[in-house]
C-alpha cells in the first residue's frame, strides 16, 4: 500500500468551507483522510435535511447530534499559529474566502425568493433589504429559506475570528495552551446549553447562543491536530468497538441525542452530552475516513469514478452548503409540473408545496425515492461550480 504518511498533515481541501487561500493550498499537500471527512460532512449535511438516513448507521449516529459541529472540528484542524502574525491579512484573507461569495449568492436568492413569491404564489422567504442582505444573516440566516442551509457560514467566520483574538490574547498573557483553551470553551459551551435548557437562549441571544456552542468544536478539530494525531495509532476494530460502545450506550441511556445547533434548541440530556456525541461522531467518521483514504490517493493509477467524486466533494463542500436546498426545490418543482399537467402524482400538495421547504414528495411514498433528493443535492451543486470554475476569470486564476 501507498506510504500516505505525507498526506496526515496538509492543506485543507479546496472549496472547503474552512479552506485557504489558493496560494496556500498549492504550498502544502492536500489532506486526503479530511478531504473524505469533508465529503462524508457534505452528504450528511444534505442527507439530513431531505430526511434520508442513509448514513446514520441504522440511527446510531444521528446526524444532528454532531455534523454542523464536525464541520467546525474540520476548520478547527486547519487553523494554523502562523496566522497569529498577520491577523489583518488573516481576516481579509477569510472574509473573502468565507463571507464575500455567501453575500453575493444572498443576493441572487434574494431575487429569486423575490420572484417566486412574485409570479409564481410561493410564501417562502423575506423580501429584500438592507437588513436582510447584511443583517439577518449574522442572526439566523434564513432570510430567504432557499439558501438557509448556509447559516453556517456566517457563524463559522464569526468563530475563526473569536478565535484568533482569544488566542492573541491568551498569548499576551502567556496562558496560550491548548488546554487551558478546550477547557474554558467546553466550560462557555456547557453554561450555553444549560441555559438553553432553562430556557433563557430566545430571540437575539442565540446569535451569541450559536457561537459560543459551537467554538469548543472548533477547537476540539485544533487540540486533535496538536495533541491526539500523532497518538492516533489503535487498532481499526478496538478502535470501533470503543466508539460504537460508547455510542449504545448513549443511545440507551439518553433521551435522544439529536439537537439544533442553529437554533440553540433540543438539549434533552444535560449541557455534558452535546460535546460527547460531538467527539464520538467525529472519532467514527474520521477513522472510516482514514480508512479510505489509502484507496482515493490523488496520485494512484486506477482510481475509481466514485473515489474522484469523493475527493471532488471533498473539495467543493462550500458550493454543495450553499445550493443543495435549492436543487432540492428544483426536484419538487419537476414533481409538481407532473402532477399538474399529467394524471400522475395526484397525491402531490400543492399547498406544502409552496410554503414549506421541508416538503418532499416521495413518488408512491417509498423511502427510497429520498436517494433523488440526495443526489441533485449534491449533483446540482457540483455541477454549478464545475461551470463557475470553467469561466475566463477563474481559469486565468489558476495560471
Amino acid at each position: 500500500m501507498t506510504n500516505m504518511s505525507h498526506l496526515k498533515m496538509g492543506s485543507a481541501p479546496k472549496g472547503h468551507i474552512g479552506s485557504g487561500a489558493q496560494g496556500e493550498r498549492q504550498k502544502r499537500p492536500y489532506n486526503v483522510t479530511f478531504g473524505i471527512l469533508s465529503a462524508l460532512a457534505i452528504l450528511m449535511i444534505v442527507a439530513g435535511h431531505a430526511g434520508y438516513d442513509i448514513l446514520t448507521v441504522g440511527g446510531l449516529f444521528p446526524y444532528y447530534s454532531f455534523h454542523v459541529p464536525l464541520f467546525l472540528f474540520i476548520s478547527g484542524y486547519f487553523y494554523r499559529e502562523e496566522e497569529e502574525a498577520h491577523p489583518l491579512t488573516y481576516l481579509k484573507k477569510k472574509a473573502k474566502r468565507l463571507l464575500l461569495p455567501y453575500f453575493i449568492w444572498n443576493v441572487v436568492y434574494g431575487v429569486i425568493a423575490w420572484a417566486l413569491r412574485t409570479f409564481a404564489g410561493f410564501g417562502m422567504g423575506e423580501g429584500i433589504s438592507l437588513k436582510t442582505l447584511f443583517v439577518t444573516p449574522f442572526l439566523n440566516g434564513y432570510q430567504f429559506i432557499l439558501n438557509y442551509a448556509a447559516w453556517f457560514v456566517p457563524v463559522l467566520f464569526l468563530i475563526e475570528m473569536m478565535n484568533l483574538c482569544m488566542r492573541l490574547l491568551l498569548k499576551w498573557l502567556h496562558m496560550n495552551s491548548e488546554w487551558v483553551i478546550l477547557l474554558g470553551t467546553l466550560a462557555v459551551g456547557m453554561l450555553v446549553v444549560q441555559f438553553a435548557i432553562e430556557g433563557r437562549v430566545w430571540g437575539l441571544y442565540k446569535t451569541p447562543g450559536r457561537i459560543l456552542f459551537l467554538y469548543p468544536c472548533f477547537q476540539m478539530g485544533q487540540f486533535y491536530k496538536k495533541k491526539l494525531e500523532s497518538r492516533d495509532r489503535l487498532g481499526n476494530l478496538p478502535y470501533f468497538v470503543i466508539v460504537i460502545g460508547v455510542q449504545v450506550l448513549l443511545y440507551l441511556c439518553c433521551n435522544g441525542l439529536a439537537y439544533s445547533s442553529v437554533w440553540v434548541t433540543g438539549f434533552a440530556n444535560g449541557p455534558l452530552i452535546p460535546y460527547v456525541t460531538v467527539v464520538s461522531g467525529a472519532a467514527f467518521w474520521l477513522r472510516v475516513a482514514k480508512i479510505l483514504a489509502p484507496l482515493c490517493e490523488s496520485g494512484q493509477s486506477g482510481i475509481s469514478a466514485a473515489q474522484s467524486f469523493l475527493l471532488y466533494l471533498g473539495r467543493n463542500t462550500y458550493a454543495v452548503m450553499l445550493h443543495h436546498v435549492m436543487a432540492f426545490m428544483l426536484v419538487k418543482m419537476i414533481l409538481a409540473g407532473i402532477a399538474a399537467h399529467t394524471g400522475y402524482l395526484p397525491d402531490f400538495d400543492f399547498m406544502r408545496f409552496y410554503s414549506d421547504i421541508d416538503y418532499y414528495y416521495l413518488v408512491k411514498g417509498s423511502e427510497a425515492f429520498r436517494m433523488v433528493y440526495l443526489a441533485a443535492g449534491v449533483g446540482l451543486p457540483l455541477l454549478l461550480q464545475k461551470a463557475l470554475d470553467m469561466l475566463p476569470i477563474n481559469q486565468s486564476g489558476r495560471t
